[in-house]
């Protein structure tokens, strides 16, 4: 029986958090009525949510990026709000801005695209630097600065990014801070033939996602993500984390490995697959299978890696299979 399916054989939960898991199970059921065949994408993504992070996606245009996010909202009951990055989108457009009300003689404040619980950055590399920029606070802290004024965004806050790989023309590259922000990177691929076969068919009439219930409420959304927080994980694997991200800041094909930001990310990521996957307690498969996906967009490669056509994910291939993997020979004492 696939784990990507995540039909665990073995829940070890307490009631109160297995009803919670079934209930993210069947939001991930209800995603992929929509978006056909992309089970582990949407797993991925539902992972980074309770985990209170950001994701970007990189694909080519058609292929679903869009619709997974706003299929998600929907199911999750979120606000949902959908930015079209253009070179002209001002970094106020993002966080908001105050105007003069000439009726009541006052500044008006007036929201930004960034005051919802999931907001859709579409092509965010054809914006602007500084409009780009302008999503960091919000991301980092859940705040918002205007003229000096600091504002909560409302809770919980998610971005989903996408940007398209083959198009370089117009596009401004996001810088390694930025990138270094988001939790996780998916590419969604192409559908294959059977799945692209069901996907037409099910768009001969409307839009399936019109037919999409919600499973979720932001409210609940909130206390399981407060629940995640409680699955356990052993010293050992604190140990294999840290192990794994130096390894990355050693390694001679990179010249930035990285960042402690990246360690914080992964623990909170694995809690919530291992959740996901029907547990309480994380394991190093739970750290293993986010790895390449959680770190690759945070390093460089340097040029004679490039020259060799090695990828940031061959390294990450490599520090995965040469470091040693904690409870060797004793992980049924815990499973």
């Amino acid at each position: 029986m696939s784990e990507t399916q995540n039909k665990t054989q073995d829940v070890k939960m307490s009631p109160e958090m297995a009803a919670a898991h079934a209930k993210m199970i069947a939001a991930a059921d209800e995603v992929e009525k929509v978006v056909v065949g992309k089970r582990t994408e949407v797993l991925h993504l539902l992972t980074a949510m309770l985990a209170g992070a950001h994701v970007l996606i990189e694909d080519v245009p058609g292929t679903g990026k869009t619709t997974l996010a706003s299929t998600l909202a929907r199911v999750t009951g979120l606000d949902f709000k959908r930015a079209q990055f253009t070179p002209d989108v001002m970094a106020s457009d993002i966080t908001g801005f105050h105007i003069y009300n000439r009726q009541k003689e006052n500044f008006e404040f007036r929201e930004g695209l960034v005051m919802c619980n999931l907001l859709l950055a579409d092509e965010i590399n054809r914006a602007s630097p500084k409009t780009q920029s302008a999503l960091l606070e919000a991301m980092e802290e859940g705040k918002v600065t205007v003229d000096g004024n600091t504002m909560n965004i409302p809770d919980p806050f998610m971005v989903i990014a996408t940007q398209n790989p083959a198009g370089y023309v117009g596009t401004y590259p996001l810088p390694e801070a930025q990138l270094d922000r988001f939790a996780l990177k998916l590419s969604m691929g192409y559908p294959s033939p059977a799945e692209e076969l069901n996907i037409i068919k099910a768009r001969k009439g409307e839009n399936p996602i019109k037919n999409v219930v919600p499973v979720l409420t932001r409210d609940e959304l909130r206390a399981i993500r407060e629940m995640v927080t409680t699955v356990h994980i052993d010293d050992e694997l604190y140990q294999y984390i840290v192990t794994l991200i130096t390894a990355t800041r050693k390694h001679p094909a990179l010249s930035l490995g990285a960042s402690p930001r990246a360690s914080v990310a992964l623990v909170h990521l694995a809690q919530a697959y291992a959740f996901l996957r029907g547990r309480d307690y994380v394991l190093p498969d739970d750290i293993a299978g986010l790895f390449r996906a959680a770190i690759a967009h945070r390093l460089m490669l340097r040029q004679e890696a490039k020259l060799a056509h090695q990828t940031t994910q061959d390294v990450l291939t490599e520090i995965l299979r040469t470091t040693e993997v904690p409870y060797k020979g004793k992980r049924s004492e815990r499973a």
